[in-house]
């Protein structure tokens, strides 16, 4: 759709457009949920309680580490962890597979759920601004699914790892209750994926006025508190979890400022080779 027909388009017939390309990203997710409530044994003893166990590769990879660094009692060296996983309510199984196979729909799905954002808003761009973004949906596909890695292999064992040591008397015994745990692994993997589209974000914001390499540079400082409170957040509250998530923040964050200068350097030079003609 060219962009006068855009121009020359209803708001309803905006609205109507938009509808649909909701509708076929809903179909796209529905399909890949299906899949993923049809391969239920992967999802679930593969994927999500994989973490639950200290034969995961994260674990494995920290126990090495601590022994090579001379530490002997620590957690990441264990047989097993101190904790069952139990359900307590007579639908939370049902329910837990429904919800977990629709938010593992949507991490599949998430490319072509993109690609349909992005038919929606691109007529409205020009054709310069279209040609410099061509690979938008390659680039944030990709972020978001590095975040989701990183956020499955980092910070759910080290959430999943402290919590379930964690321990104010031995008079209690950790007794986790199935949506607890798919909790910990799906908001670790989901909220690291949208963290890491801020390379993305910084280049509109960019674009569009909002934001320059000097503003980022200037507010760097918050910038880092910022990071380390969102690390506290998505981690449990030890310095050295809080550190491991907030490198590869804050290392986004300088990526961003090289990204904004890249895009102001472009923009001034048309600007200057337009004044010339």
């Amino acid at each position: 759709m060219a962009k006068k027909q855009m121009d020359e388009m209803s708001f309803l017939d905006h609205l109507e457009d938009l509808r649909w390309h909701l509708v076929r990203a809903t179909i796209s997710i529905v399909i890949a949920a299906t899949l993923a409530f049809i391969f239920k044994k992967f999802i679930f003893d593969v994927i999500i309680f994989g973490p639950t166990h200290m034969d995961f590769p994260t674990y494995e990879g920290l126990c090495k580490m601590s022994q090579f660094l001379g530490m002997t009692d620590t957690t990441f060296c264990a047989d097993k962890f101190p904790f069952i996983i139990q359900n307590r309510t007579v639908a939370g199984q049902f329910s837990a597979h429904i919800w977990t196979s629709i938010y593992a729909g949507f991490i599949i799905s998430f490319p072509y759920v993109l690609y349909q954002l992005w038919s929606f808003i691109s007529p409205g761009l020009k054709p310069s601004e279209r040609k410099n973004s061509r690979g938008f949906i390659v680039i944030a596909s990709f972020l978001f699914f590095l975040g989701v890695l990183f956020g499955y292999y980092i910070v759910t064992p080290l959430s999943i790892n402290f919590l379930a040591n964690y321990q104010i008397s031995e008079q209690i015994s950790n007794e986790f209750d199935i949506s607890s745990v798919i909790a910990i692994v799906r908001s670790s993997a989901i909220a690291s994926g949208f963290v890491f589209e801020l390379p993305i974000i910084i280049y509109f914001l960019t674009k569009v006025g909002l934001v320059t390499p000097q503003f980022l540079k200037k507010y760097r400082k918050f910038a880092l508190v910022i990071v380390l409170v969102l690390s506290a957040i998505i981690t449990p509250p030890d310095i050295a979890s809080q550190v491991i998530v907030a490198i590869p923040i804050l290392l986004l964050y300088q990526i961003s400022i090289y990204i904004s200068a890249i895009v102001v350097k472009n923009q001034k030079r048309k600007e200057k080779r337009a004044n010339s003609l």
